[in-house]
């Protein structure tokens, strides 16, 4: 009877306090906005308002970011361990990087009309092969081969004002480097050289506000400092120390 007892006062102990649920199930929640904001910015797409759409799909990004800070903190994975907040992220982040934006590529003057939806499904199909890869990331935190940002790199056709037809070649060159194994840097999470890429990626996404909302295609000094960045990120890969990939759970950005 003792021992049941005390069974009983140690199950109470590890039980999740109403408190703790509701604050777990708050977060949940948080990020599932996530989702009905990639609605909204599909629903501009279909109107072509291009950059309303990228508006939405930078909230996106927000609450992708933050939704994960906010977790830990309150330790959803211990209170809610029935629903798989990575699970959960990657659903909605499948819309929101790679769905919105091959729509875009599909519907707008982007890319040649005839590879336009050749293009899109290819950025389709072989993301999947990102959000499914075990070994996308590296033991230091690198992407590796292209991890699916394809709302960055249609934003930087827009803000840029590429050529259709070379547009369609940058496109097609990160279809391929889905599968190769270039080093691609995630601004937080690498520790080498953290702070001044985090600065980098800070210009960047003022800079990405800004031609938001002055609309595409954007100023000179924007389109330096994207092209700048593009060259800062790219050289990070190139100079990234090489390293085995390792296992990760199933969280792609």
């Amino acid at each position: 009877m003792r021992e049941l007892r005390r069974g009983a006062s140690m199950e109470n102990q590890t039980r999740p306090s109403i408190s703790e649920v509701i604050g777990a199930a708050a977060v949940h929640a948080f990020t599932a906005t996530g989702a009905a904001l990639g609605l909204i910015a599909l629903l501009a797409a279909t109107e072509a308002r291009w950059a309303e759409a990228f508006a939405w799909l930078g909230a996106a990004l927000i609450v992708d970011a933050a939704d994960g800070p906010m977790a830990r903190r309150l330790e959803v994975k211990r209170v809610l361990p029935r629903f798989s907040g990575e699970d959960l992220d990657n659903i909605i982040d499948y819309l929101t990087y790679v769905t919105v934006p091959a729509f875009m590529v599909a519907r707008s003057p982007l890319v040649p009309q005839a590879l336009a939806l050749p293009l899109a499904a290819a950025i389709m199909m072989t993301s999947l092969y990102h959000f499914a890869d075990k070994r996308s990331k590296t033991a230091d935190n690198y992407f590796v081969g292209f991890p699916a940002l394809w709302n960055v790199a249609v934003l930087y056709c827009f803000v840029l004002a590429i050529p259709p037809a070379l547009a369609a070649l940058l496109i097609a060159a990160c279809i391929l480097l889905t599968f190769v194994p270039f080093r691609f840097v995630h601004p937080v999470r690498v520790k080498r050289l953290r702070l001044p890429t985090m600065a980098v990626m800070a210009a960047w996404g003022a800079a990405a506000i800004a031609a938001v909302a002055g609309g595409f295609p954007a100023s000179t000094a924007i389109q330096a400092i994207f092209a700048l960045t593009a060259v800062y990120i790219v050289a990070l890969g190139l100079t990234a120390p090489r390293e085995s990939p390792r296992p990760k759970p199933s969280q792609p950005s």
